[in-house]
């Protein structure tokens, strides 16, 4: 495992939030860390791991609640970097996968401080795979889109008229609150109003809820069950596989 030197940061993903699937490196990261500053999405139990002595630092970030901005959280790593610290920067998922792991990077390096990247399993594949839906699937698609439901301004909003067109399934982050409006841009742009959608609420954990419906159904229900964030959504023919392989798997169980 890498040594972590004090005075450096490193930037690392707790995985779709099972602590199952930590990756070594991670874990190795969490028993060296001298302060761990971490993200809302990760699990307690993945703090559990941590060395007892390291400090812990809460800069959690949820779509539509108050949050700590982003400078403050960048500037506090480069403080804590330069006491001659060993920084853990811990985010659901992977850190570069809609983490703003890449802007943390970019401001350590203009501030001369040594960092590290560890990928994590990003739950938009980690949650697909754990709720039986493959994120690939010969004769179904040959590519995936990974989307944030949420812009940071309405410039950057995507063209879903666009992505319609191309049939791709999509997987959305922090979209429960913008779903209605993109199923209806989908279905605008041409998507059929019967495309398989499954909403996989607290993705791996134990709380975990999945709800399939439709493209046309899907706001409804998320309404009537109360599903909320944090939730992936996923639009596409892959979700028609679920009921298969999770068929297959408690026939299996069972037996076993």
């Amino acid at each position: 495992m890498p040594c972590f030197r004090p005075g450096s940061v490193w930037l690392a993903g707790a995985g779709p939030g099972d602590p199952g699937h930590l990756t070594l490196n991670v874990l190795s990261a969490l028993s060296q860390a001298d302060v761990i500053v971490y993200d809302a999405l990760v699990d307690a139990r993945v703090l559990e791991m941590a060395n007892p002595s390291a400090e812990r630092v809460f800069a959690g970030k949820r779509g539509g609640k108050p949050s700590f901005p982003q400078e403050d959280i960048s500037e506090g790593l480069i403080s804590l970097a330069r006491a001659n610290r060993r920084v853990l920067r811990l985010k659901g998922g992977d850190p570069f996968v809609f983490g703003r792991g890449g802007e943390e990077a970019l401001a350590l390096i203009e501030a001369g401080i040594p960092f590290r990247v560890l990928p994590g399993i990003t739950s938009g594949l980690g949650g697909l795979a754990v709720a039986s839906i493959p994120a690939t699937m010969r004769g179904i698609n040959q590519a995936i889109i990974l989307a944030t439901g949420h812009s940071a301004d309405d410039h950057t909003e995507l063209d879903w008229l666009t992505l319609a067109k191309l049939a791709i399934p999509v997987v959305l982050y922090m979209a429960v609150r913008t779903l209605p409006h993109i199923t209806s841009q989908l279905m605008l742009g041409g998507l059929s109003a019967a495309t398989p959608v499954a909403v996989i609420e607290n993705a791996t954990l134990a709380d975990e809820r999945i709800l399939v419906s439709n493209l046309k159904d899907v706001c409804a229900d998320v309404e009537r069950q109360d599903v909320g964030p944090p939730a992936l959504i996923v639009i596409g023919g892959i979700v028609s596989l679920r009921a298969a392989l999770t068929s297959a798997i408690r026939e299996f169980e069972q037996a076993v």
